[in-house]
């Protein structure tokens, strides 16, 4: 029910990842009375899926303190979270309040063992493909034991989305000597380098343009800076985008230059599509539940969709959980980790 245009987007989403995804199905939750006459328009949808009816929804502008008491237990953003807690379905993907959606999967869902804070982590367009960004905004002001979690967790990310044996782990930094940033990240790098993490390779620190340039498979970065960094390159790419338009259209040479150079500004498009890597996956959590952007169409939340079906099938939270074990049973005393 959330998202700027609400159930027409997610459904709509829903039937263009079971094209790709026959096997999925889905629970829908939210109002009967304006998911089923959608609903109807795509029988084949229809077949795969069941409507939860739920008459609480959560506000795009409440605050999450505000929609974890009102729709506790009773929401459809909730009741969705509540049935990956309870083995109902595998995952959770909502387009709604993400400060509301990160409150109740937090109370609901509990993070992992040994985590202090979730994350959220971004697929970020690279000239080298895609790599995978961070916090983009769970966690603002991220300590170094924080950062590192962070850095193993986007690792077992990588290795379930890229199918990367051992990704490269970099932290974004304002410049790539040791003795540059602050102390947190300076810190993180400490721990990062003395580790002996079998699963990632850590590439020491990155700046800002190593992003667009996709040098390492992991960003890693606090959640403050990492949610400004990627409203900037969405910004950035509708700017361009609108550059190239009103060049395009400005005089019949440009115009005729567009239609034979069609397929390169096609192939442009797609690249700096937002809603090619629609998708935010909460990491940390007893549970998988992804993001969408409350802006995006049903392109885009199929997007967010084909992001938890790939998370499921290749076994996102087995690999989580291996890492910061394996991670913790090798740099820590057996007294714990204030004894080493």
């Amino acid at each position: 029910m959330g998202g700027d245009v609400g159930p027409e987007v997610a459904i709509g989403g829903a039937a263009q990842s079971l094209m790709r995804h026959p096997d999925i199905s889905f629970l829908l939750y939210g109002r009967k009375d304006a998911i089923e006459p959608i609903l109807a328009g795509y029988p084949k949808l229809a077949e795969r899926s069941q409507v939860i009816d739920c008459e609480v929804t959560v506000e795009m502008d409440e605050k999450p303190s505000q929609a974890l008491r009102r729709g506790r237990n009773v929401s459809s953003m909730w009741r969705a979270i509540d049935a990956v807690k309870e083995g109902q379905s595998d995952a959770a993907v909502s387009a709604g309040n993400t400060g509301a959606l990160m409150a109740m999967a937090m109370f609901c869902l509990k993070t992992m063992p040994a985590i202090d804070r979730p994350a959220i982590a971004g697929i970020w367009p690279t000239l080298r493909g895609e790599s995978i960004v961070l916090d983009i905004g769970a966690t603002i002001g991220a300590d170094a034991k924080q950062l590192l979690d962070f850095a193993l967790m986007g690792g077992a990310m990588a290795r379930a989305l890229f199918e990367i044996k051992k990704p490269t782990v970099g932290l974004v930094n304002v410049g790539v000597e040791e003795v540059k940033g602050v102390e947190q990240v300076k810190e993180a790098g400490k721990l990062l380098r003395e580790a002996d993490i079998d699963n990632l390779e850590y590439a020491g620190f990155v700046e800002g343009d190593d992003l667009g340039r996709g040098t390492v498979d992991v960003f890693v970065v606090e959640g403050f800076t990492g949610n400004i960094a990627l409203k900037t390159a969405e910004g950035t790419a509708r700017q361009i985008a609108e550059y190239l338009r009103s060049a395009m259209s400005r005089t019949w040479m440009t115009r005729l230059g567009y239609v034979l150079a069609r397929g390169a500004f096609q192939m442009l498009r797609d690249k700096l599509d937002p809603r090619k890597v629609n998708g935010g996956v909460f990491l940390g959590l007893n549970g998988i539940v992804i993001k969408s952007h409350g802006g995006t169409d049903a392109e885009g939340y199929a997007s967010a969709i084909d992001v938890a079906y790939d998370m499921v099938h290749n076994g996102l939270q087995a690999k989580i959980q291996h890492d910061l074990n394996e991670y913790h049973a090798r740099n820590e005393s057996p007294m714990g980790p204030e004894a080493a």
